[in-house]
């Protein structure tokens, strides 16, 4: 027992799913460092952002065991994972927890859309230890490998120094041969948007049904210390993410304005 309390404790999700081909690279990235419990959706939930289940019980169900990994999958959401692990089955605080690896990007304004960030930022808010991980890939056969070596080592650097209070990271891979990666950049996160576009489809009975495409755009194509950029150019992306969305520096000129009610 006192040897288990000596390793540190690792709490993985994702929201890809618990079958999902990222989440085994992730277990496998972090195994060698600690006690590693999973609790992940049943099926892929993402998008999901910091959504939650409200309205329908949620269920887990133990699906797999072994030395030193436990897997959980759950009926909700990547934060309801965290909430439901946190309450239920973990016998301590996590040291870490880190989400993914997502199929595909979670670099620059995707961050706020995430499943796969809104599990990190739900540790970051628990005062957990916290890492997204994703690699620009959306296939569901991706190649993971070049991500568990330096993947390992961002997991490492966390656990050995630890983060500043309330901040988290986002972790983005490019998708591109491990002798390729350039190394990893500390930067910051893009200016971009996504550019929604609807396709317009009829069902047999003519009804009007929409399915969600579009593109991202970068907005600041020019920028050499953003996550876009150090992807582009095939480092690993590393931006800390505060959870405290206060803008401090427009308090003052908010206070100028008139908020004087005349009756």
């Amino acid at each position: 027992m006192e040897e288990e309390m000596n390793k540190p404790l690792i709490l993985v999700t994702n929201d890809d799913g618990v079958n999902a081909k990222g989440i085994s690279a992730l277990i496998e990235m972090v195994k060698p460092l600690g006690e590693v419990v999973v609790m992940a959706p049943f099926h892929g939930n993402s998008g999901m952002s910091h959504a939650i289940t409200v309205k329908v019980p949620i269920r887990y169900k133990k699906l797999r065991e072994e030395e030193n990994l436990t897997i959980y999958g759950c009926s909700g959401t990547p934060v309801d994972c965290v909430k439901l692990a946190m309450s239920e089955i973990l016998h301590r605080k996590p040291d870490i927890l880190v989400s993914g690896i997502n199929h595909g990007s979670n670099a620059s304004i995707s961050i706020i859309y995430s499943g796969t960030m809104g599990a990190v930022i739900e540790g970051c808010v628990n005062g957990i230890q916290s890492v997204g991980f994703s690699l620009l890939d959306y296939a569901s056969d991706a190649d993971f490998s070049p991500t568990i070596e330096h993947g390992q080592k961002i997991v490492s650097n966390v656990l050995e120094n630890g983060l500043p209070n309330a901040t988290c990271l986002n972790v983005n891979f490019p998708a591109i041969n491990k002798d390729e990666i350039k190394g990893v950049k500390i930067c910051r996160q893009a200016k971009g948007m996504w550019k929604e576009e609807f396709e317009k489809r009829l069902d047999p009975r003519s009804g009007e049904y929409f399915w969600l495409t579009g593109y991202f755009e970068n907005c600041e194509n020019g920028s050499t210390d953003t996550d876009e950029w150090a992807l582009a150019n095939n480092f690993i992306s590393i931006v800390p993410v505060e959870i405290d969305f206060t803008a401090y520096d427009k308090i003052e000129h908010l206070k100028k304005w008139n908020y004087e009610v005349k009756g």
